[in-house]
């Protein structure tokens, strides 16, 4: 494999992000037209939007099975593949259910994605600028999702157009795949599988001095040589808390409302009176905000506590919620809440792109241990899209029975319980080293499993 340098490694290390992101966002200004197409009920309409998700359940989970077995890089190179199929296949679908399995395929490749890349970064990433560097792939993610909403802009006026929204998806898994043939694999996994020569060339090319890399890989070294790898040590009691915090964070992502944004922005525009080429445009402003906030984020991540970045934002997702419903029962006038509606969900995305949306990316990508990191992360980003597949599954028929206020009220109250999960589960990982939270980690299992026996 030739040398290339570490701003080429850590972009395209997180460019799967901008797949994911495309995928999850061009649904929100194809769904419209495929429900006339194909003059889909409000559940059928639901089982081809959160198809993607039930095949991202199934990606992460292999995806968890065998990165820690052939490696991150190689699967990311699959995944890319099945991505491609995945995407004409939806392009040409000639009926509901086409579509529906086309897109279970281009779940699979998200899913495995999503699970992968994140442990992928923060391997590769330097300890003091780990949230920086992992949550490129929260950047890639919101840029995929503003390129979806700016490229079905465009094509909203055409008749049939959702088939090239689909389609062009194509062309990010092409790139990816050129990219991820020149990165090196994780130096973590080299090392867990013998290959400490080639682990160290990744880290020279990674870190500043020969003293960094030397340091890094005999710490590495050393925490790998003392735990076995395989699916049954992520429920070893040492474990248990990491799994805990990994599957709570990735869930609450999700449950808390933000995915019925991503995927309904189009039709929530639509409902409160806009019209449809408008509403597209309002997609866009929800893209714009999800970029220009991740890249802000990306400038204090490692700065502020993850904690507390978590806290601000969900504080403020609340009471975006809150806000529209509150109003909404005080029977304001219907225009003045219509308008009030859009600008709390441009609030939402502020505050989520802020905290939430990165940093359970980042946390899932820190808090596993070595020997566990990949099915870690694959189960974390298996109840993720679990809850992504709820939202996306059950928002159209919640819609069409009950009131914005309804819906956004009980979002709002996810948001308040998640508040309380990271005031008393998750702990603080900014600036040390893997292996500092993996000895912690371990330790913390430990005193709640002797205080649970006591």
């Amino acid at each position: 494999m030739s040398k290339v340098s570490s701003k080429f490694i850590f972009f395209f290390g997180s460019f799967a992000g901008i797949l994911f992101g495309y995928d999850i966002g061009i649904i929100a200004g194809a769904e419209g037209h495929i429900q006339h197409d194909f003059n889909l009920s409000p559940l059928w309409l639901g089982i081809v939007v959160s198809s993607l998700m039930g095949g991202a359940i199934i990606g992460s989970i292999l995806s968890g099975l065998l990165g820690d077995k052939f490696g991150r890089r190689k699967l990311i190179l699959i995944s890319s593949l099945i991505f491609f199929l995945g995407a004409l296949g939806s392009a040409v679908a000639p009926d509901k259910i086409t579509l529906t399995i086309a897109r279970v395929f281009l779940g699979i490749a998200v899913g495995t994605a999503s699970s992968l890349v994140p442990a992928y970064m923060s391997e590769i990433a330097p300890a003091n600028i780990r949230g920086k560097l992992s949550g490129l792939n929260q950047l890639m993610i919101v840029s995929g999702m503003l390129l979806s909403y700016i490229v079905a802009f465009i094509f909203e006026p055409i008749p049939n157009s959702w088939r090239l929204m689909l389609g062009s998806a194509s062309i990010f898994a092409i790139v990816l795949y050129i990219g991820m043939l020149k990165l090196p694999e994780s130096p973590r996994y080299l090392i867990k599988n013998g290959m400490a020569g080639k682990a160290r060339d990744v880290l020279t090319s990674l870190r500043h001095s020969k003293g960094e890399v030397d340091a890094e890989i005999s710490e590495i070294t050393d925490v790998a040589a003392r735990e076995e790898s395989g699916i049954g040590q992520l429920f070893h009691k040492k474990f248990r808390m990491a799994l805990i915090i990994g599957v709570g964070m990735a869930t609450f992502q999700q449950i808390q409302g933000a995915n019925s944004i991503v995927y309904y922005a189009t039709s929530i525009a639509r409902k409160v009176g806009l019209s449809p080429h408008v509403a597209a445009g309002f997609t866009v402003i929800v893209g714009v905000i999800f970029v220009v906030t991740t890249i802000i984020f990306l400038q204090f991540v490692d700065k502020y506590n993850r904690r507390t970045i978590l806290t601000v934002g969900g504080i403020g997702m609340a009471l975006s919620f809150f806000a529209p419903a509150i109003l909404g029962a005080l029977n304001i006038d219907e225009g003045v809440l219509n308008w009030v509606t859009l600008i709390s969900l441009c609030c939402f995305i502020l505050c989520y792109a802020f905290s939430w949306a990165p940093l359970t990316w980042i946390i899932v990508g820190e808090i596993f241990p070595l020997a566990v990191r990949g099915i870690g992360a694959g189960i974390s980003s298996a109840f993720n899209w679990t809850g992504s597949l709820a939202v996306g599954l059950i928002f159209p028929i919640l819609a069409d029975k009950f009131s914005f206020g309804f819906i956004f009220s009980t979002f709002g109250i996810i948001c308040i319980l998640g508040l309380f999960f990271v005031r008393f589960v998750v702990v603080e990982t900014k600036g040390r080293s893997l292996e500092q939270i993996e000895t912690e980690m371990a330790a913390r299992s430990q005193k709640s499993v002797e205080t649970a026996e006591a």
